[in-house]
């Protein structure tokens, strides 16, 4: 353990104020257990002060909020005097699909249905092309096997363990 005369002064005040702090802390206990009953309230100045919020808008987005609350504003004062100011006058309706158009959708779906329903129809054509066996016959698995004994067989005649 060091001595006193060891520490810096930055050490010593705060030495001296925890142990502050602990008197402080213990003569609260005392007046809980002695009889008060009472818990006192910590005062504001003893805890840490909150942090400032560092938020800083940029002039750009501080223009684009007031043009949006001035408009916004035109528009409920616009409400209340009981005239309608809209942003956009022309509005466009909603667009619908004209009768030529659907019979011509309509046209295209049967026709596209009537060539699936004579595939169909027609079994040459439904079955599809039976898949090629992609698996390897027995005698070359046979002949891979034998190359890999082959392999072994030199590796380990060369004194290795792995290839």
């Amino acid at each position: 353990m060091t001595t006193l005369s060891e520490l810096t002064t930055a050490q010593l005040q705060r030495i001296v104020a925890l142990k502050e702090r602990i008197e402080a802390l213990q003569g609260e206990i005392e007046s809980i257990a002695g009889g008060g009953g009472e818990v006192p309230t910590p005062s504001p100045e003893e805890g840490p002060a909150p942090a400032k919020r560092k938020y800083h808008m940029t002039a750009a987005h501080r223009r684009k909020l007031i043009k949006a609350l001035a408009k916004a504003r035109k528009i409920r004062l616009a409400n209340l005097k009981g005239a309608k100011l809209t942003s956009n006058p022309a509005k466009q309706g909603k667009r619908r699909l004209s009768a030529a158009g659907r019979a011509a959708i309509i046209a295209g779906t049967k026709a596209r249905w009537a060539r699936v329903k004579a595939q169909k129809a027609t079994p040459e054509q439904a079955e599809a092309p039976k898949k090629k066996d992609r698996r390897s016959s027995p005698a070359v698995r046979a002949k891979l096997a034998a190359a890999a004994r082959a392999r072994w067989a030199k590796v380990k005649a060369e004194g290795k363990k792995t290839l």
